[in-house]
């Protein structure tokens, strides 16, 4: 007889919502229950953490979290807006907006928070915005943006006013706030009520370094201020300014309401259910409330005497839920308040007691004005036992002495506020207890990791994620994540070895600088200097002993690293031989066997002559072609033999090679910017063009992609790029980081308003930087988050020479400019590179008659011997010897 599969709805389709249905499908007996999620907004569930992101990502399934997938699993469904309307616990049903009427066996509460909105007259203006959805953020962009378009129509004297913003509210989302109007070019202004920044998470001391650092980012600050009322601008009827207790004003063009959040409890209180004095639906430490078959998660549930507007006690709670609806017995285990703010490079953390209220505590505090730190240990009476902290502009203690709240300290507490190169080993030399949490995200312990690699067998952190779930969230665990796996591995008795392969125990990055100091010029003197030779190295697939002759591995990487240190064309000499199928032949092979020809276009700039050129060449030999997104022509379907007759054609009329088949960069994606778009605030394309020319042919571990956008619209999608720039009214801003392939990453922030000289030195250094230090095949995203430091460390290296190499990264590059050389150019001067493009040993100069090539999408076929003999090249440079 079967069971009856018994039917969960979820109102709600926020994170703590999706974290509920992960949770339970992902357990034992999960196939007992059907869920249903109700979503207000119109799309599956987002990272709300991340908003700020969408500012330079205007695709909200950017921020979409988890697997897609999920939501194809028969046993789920999600309806996105379709808020419910009411729900009746005594019948067992909710009803939707839409009218439709949904039984339940459960239903849980995830309908989370809505932004507070002070009762300021004049709060419903129009340029008044909340920022609290995806929603809301799109509609203050386009608001600034509108603003901007005005400001600059009614420009006087080549002088054009910027948008003046405000931001109500000095909190974590209100800092945010403040750094998105930045990025769009707006003023921002912080009015906050309290005596100081962040108020609700650190002390007076951390809150006024906090403010000398925001003020560096151009953001102004008002504490101590309360807002007496906004008033319309007489023009426009929008809000115009604002007037302060005191008879203070400030004129605005946009204000953002950043004062906090309410929990959406309506539902719960139409029910009857038993409400917080302050707001949500009170709950038991299993998350139930005080309506049978009803339960509440995230900011929607009051337990304990309040409600929670922090991510990580939302996720225990849907663990807890979804635990007792399959007949387990968990509780809430309690809430973690660690906030951590990242804004444009200014760091703050605090944890457990930041304020000292546990009677008999006592804090000890490090300032360091002079260079933005503050640094604050919350201990027991006896100094021994750690209770909370504040960190503010250096947090690297951070991520391994929150885990130690309730633990005693090592030694002298006053280790760990030392600055950054003594405090930060220091606490990374600490032995966490295996209860400690390391990921607040998703309460997964240190123990629970080492047991990954010990009883789960995971070798490395990506294992370890996919077994625990630490680091899948908000991220800042993974440095203390990856510390404890290879701990734990060590002491397993598992080498961790970053040995290149079996012929070289070095690193890529290692053998890098090996030979870039010894000055080696062959694979042979690579491998017989610094590898190991046939007679001590043994295969371990084989049992038998290697020669010394390299393998797939080490042979394409010695090839980048003689190639990055200016070694001469890649086809001369040995490294012919150490070449991939790719670069073998200066093109790259296709599913059908022919190659690609791609010639560069720098920054997508292209003459008519230009078009014209490739477009007769295309026809003659009958090559499919397509507008990459790259922008630049690809033509598909040339033979082998076909492709030096091609790039004849090609470098006469000025075409090099773009690099499509090399480690190497491939393209720099422009706007028209300022040249032409009634927008631009920069010249992106030249721009675009200048960086082209100036990192072509640059090997590195993997494939570069630069985008220079004109403005904040971002139309060469430059936060989506290796290297992206993206103009302001001040210079330009550069971001890092940022790649496609299975693993999407955004690029991240490094610096901002930049002169062009000091931001083409800076990407010089971080190019010459990835170069040097990358691990093989490993992408720049991949890259910035192992490097010593992560970003951080990046940008001290590039912006501030801290490891005191900035001149060599910048005389690699010179050097690198100085020495390039156009790859087929070269190749067509030397008859004995030209003898490799042969399909076979003596093959003939025309095509077998018996061949037939299918024409794609209307496109012309092949040219026939007749019809090419005018553009093939002279026979005696296409000579091939048996």
């Amino acid at each position: 007889m079967s069971t009856r599969v018994k039917h969960l709805l979820v109102v709600g389709g926020g994170m703590v919502a999706h974290r509920l249905v992960e949770a339970l499908r992902a357990r034992d007996g999960a196939a007992a229950w059907r869920i249903t999620v109700l979503a207000e907004e119109p799309r599956r569930p987002y990272d709300r953490v991340a908003l700020t992101s969408y500012f330079s990502a205007r695709d909200p399934e950017e921020l979409a979290l988890g697997e897609p997938r999920m939501w194809d699993d028969p046993l789920v469904e999600l309806h996105t807006d379709r808020a419910v309307e009411r729900i009746d616990p005594v019948a067992r049903q909710a009803v939707d907006r839409l009218g439709h009427v949904w039984d339940y066996d459960e239903l849980v509460l995830a309908t989370g928070s809505s932004a507070a909105v002070p009762p300021i007259p004049g709060h419903e203006l129009p340029g008044v915005f909340v920022y609290r959805t995806v929603d809301d953020v799109a509609a203050l962009r386009g608001w600034v943006e509108d603003k901007r378009r005005a400001n600059a129509e009614h420009a006087t004297g080549g002088f054009t006013r910027p948008v003046r913003g405000a931001v109500i509210g000095g909190g974590l989302l209100g800092l945010e706030a403040a750094g998105a109007l930045r990025a769009l070019g707006a003023q921002a202004n912080v009015v906050q009520f309290g005596t100081h920044l962040m108020d609700a998470q650190i002390d007076l001391g951390g809150g006024e370094a906090l403010r000398r650092l925001i003020g560096a980012l151009d953001i102004s600050v008002r504490t101590s201020t309360a807002t007496a009322a906004m008033k319309p601008s007489r023009r426009t009827g929008h809000v115009g300014r604002l007037e302060f207790d005191g008879g203070t004003r400030l004129d605005v063009d946009v204000v953002v309401l950043a004062t906090g959040v309410r929990p959406r409890d309506e539902l719960a209180r139409a029910a009857g259910l038993a409400i917080g004095e302050r707001g949500g639906a009170v709950v038991d430490d299993a998350c139930r409330t005080s309506a049978p078959h009803v339960w509440a998660v995230g900011e929607v549930a009051c337990i304990d005497g309040r409600c929670l507007g922090l991510v990580a006690p939302g996720y225990a709670m849907a663990e807890v839920v979804a635990d007792r609806l399959l007949g387990g017995a968990a509780t809430f285990p309690g809430a973690d308040t660690a906030t951590k703010l990242k804004l444009q490079g200014v760091d703050v953390a605090s944890f457990g007691d930041a304020f000292a209220s546990t009677p008999g505590s006592m804090e000890l505090v490090h300032a360091d004005p002079a260079a933005g730190v503050y640094s604050k240990l919350v201990l027991s009476d006896d100094a021994r036992t750690l209770l909370g902290g504040v960190f503010v502009g250096d947090v690297s203690p951070y991520a391994s002495l929150r885990p130690m709240v309730g633990s005693e300290l090592p030694g002298d507490p006053g280790s760990f506020l030392l600055p950054a190169s003594v405090a930060g080993a220091r606490a990374a030399d600490l032995e966490l207890p295996d209860d400690a949490t390391v990921c607040s995200c998703n309460n997964v312990s240190a123990g629970t990791i080492r047991a990954a690699v010990t009883e789960h067998e995971c070798t490395d952190v990506a294992g370890v994620k996919a077994c625990t779930r630490a680091g899948t969230s908000c991220g800042s665990c993974l440095p203390l994540v990856k510390k404890l796996t290879t701990t734990q591995l060590e002491r397993a008795g598992v080498a961790v070895s970053n040995a290149l392969c079996e012929h070289f125990e070095l690193s890529r990055a290692q053998l890098f600088d090996a030979v870039r100091v010894a000055e080696l010029h062959t694979f042979s003197e690579i491998v017989a200097r610094f590898g190991r030779t046939a007679e001590d190295a043994v295969d371990t697939r084989t049992a038998g002993t290697l020669p010394s002759r390299g393998c797939d591995i080490c042979k394409p990487v010695v090839a980048s690293i003689l190639a990055s240190l200016g070694n001469g064309h890649i086809l001369s000499g040995e490294q012919a031989t150490l070449q991939d199928t790719n670069d073998h032949v200066l093109a790259n092979l296709q599913k059908d066997g022919t190659y690609s020809v791609v010639p560069r276009i720098p920054g997508g700039e292209v003459t008519p002559d230009g078009l014209v050129a490739i477009g007769e060449v295309a026809r003659d030999f009958g090559l499919y072609t397509k507008i990459t997104g790259g922008q630049r022509i690809d033509m598909f379907g040339a033979r082998i033999e076909q492709l030096p007759q091609i790039w004849a054609r090609l470098v006469e009329h000025g075409f090099e090679s773009g690099h499509a088949y090399g480690k190497a960069l491939r393209t720099v994606k422009s706007c028209v910017g300022s040249t032409w778009c009634r927008y631009g605030v920069q010249d992106s394309v030249g721009l675009a063009v200048e960086l082209e020319l100036r990192y072509r042919g640059l090997r590195s571990p993997h494939k570069l992609k630069l985008g220079v956008s004109g403005c904040a619209r971002e139309c060469a999608e430059a936060r989506g790029k290796d290297v992206g720039v993206i103009a302001t009214d001040k210079g330009w801003n550069v971001y890092v980081g940022g790649n496609g392939g299975f693993t999407p990453k955004h690029a991240r922030l490094l610096a901002e308003d930049l002169d062009t000289a000091t931001l083409v030195r800076t990407i010089d250094r971080f190019l010459m930087y990835y170069v040097r230090t990358a691990d093989r095949l490993q992408r720049t995203a991949a890259w910035i988050d192992e490097v010593d430091g992560g970003l951080d460390g990046v940008r001290a290296v590039v912006l501030d020479d801290s490891l005191g190499i900035a001149a060599d990264l910048d005389a690699a590059m010179v050097a690198h400019v100085e020495a390039y050389e156009d790859e087929w150019r070269a190749v067509l001067a030397d008859p004995e590179k030209l003898r490799r493009f042969g399909s076979f040993v003596n093959a003939p100069t025309t095509p077998d008659p018996d061949l037939a090539y299918v024409a794609e999408r209307g496109q012309p076929r092949p040219a026939t011997a007749t019809e090419r003999q005018s553009v093939v090249i002279a026979p005696a440079r296409l000579e091939v010897r048996g």
